[in-house]
């Protein structure tokens, strides 16, 4: 694969959407073949299961089969979206990836992480981002800004305490492949350091 695969990781609330779409219109700017994507969801499986995932609606999921669906959302999306977009070259910018599923279904759910990544690295062929970039802030904070919570949002402060921790351990353990950044710094800031990473990476 000769693309570039961009991933933005972080809790809820910390403004990963907002610093998708700057990257997505600053590569469109720089006239940078590109794809912009999100897990859970990207593809029509990935949307049915994100539905069943997060609605409410759909009564209480066990862990094990929670994870095993962001999984199944994981592999179909490599399979539709990344791969065939990195085969062409183009840039993908994915608002969240594996990580996401070994903190939140790992660490968040008190599964062993190991074992979740297992999982998730089996199921995506263990195709890793060039960057992730890891918009971190006070889970308490971030999750205030958001009013009405779908079954993740709404799982508890020690839950998303808990992601937020081995998001931060992911990134301590393989420090050139991660952009930590305080999310709480401006957004034209946090945008032009982004954006000045992925030109390294693309070659611009």
């Amino acid at each position: 694969m000769t693309g570039v695969f961009v991933v933005f990781e972080g809790g809820d609330g910390v403004g990963k959407s907002t610093q998708v779409q700057s990257l997505a219109s600053f590569l469109a700017d720089s006239g940078i073949d590109h794809v912009v994507t999100r897990q859970p969801g990207g593809t029509y499986l990935g949307a049915k299961l994100r539905t069943l995932i997060l609605d409410h609606g759909h009564g209480d999921v066990a862990p094990r089969a929670e994870a095993l669906m962001y999984a199944a959302d994981k592999a179909q999306h490599l399979h539709e979206v990344v791969a065939p977009a990195l085969e062409r070259g183009a840039v993908v910018v994915s608002d969240r990836y594996v990580d996401s599923m070994i903190a939140y279904q790992g660490a968040g759910r008190s599964l062993a992480s190991e074992e979740v990544a297992l999982v998730a690295r089996w199921a995506t062929e263990d195709v890793r981002p060039d960057l992730t970039v890891l918009l971190d802030a006070d889970p308490s904070e971030a999750l205030s800004r958001i009013s009405v919570k779908d079954r993740l949002e709404g799982a508890g402060l020690e839950f998303h305490s808990r992601a937020r921790r081995h998001l931060l351990h992911l990134a301590e353990q393989d420090p050139d492949r991660y952009l930590v950044l305080e999310a709480g710094r401006p957004r034209e800031e946090l945008a032009q350091t982004i954006s000045s990473r992925v030109m390294t990476l693309v070659g611009h």
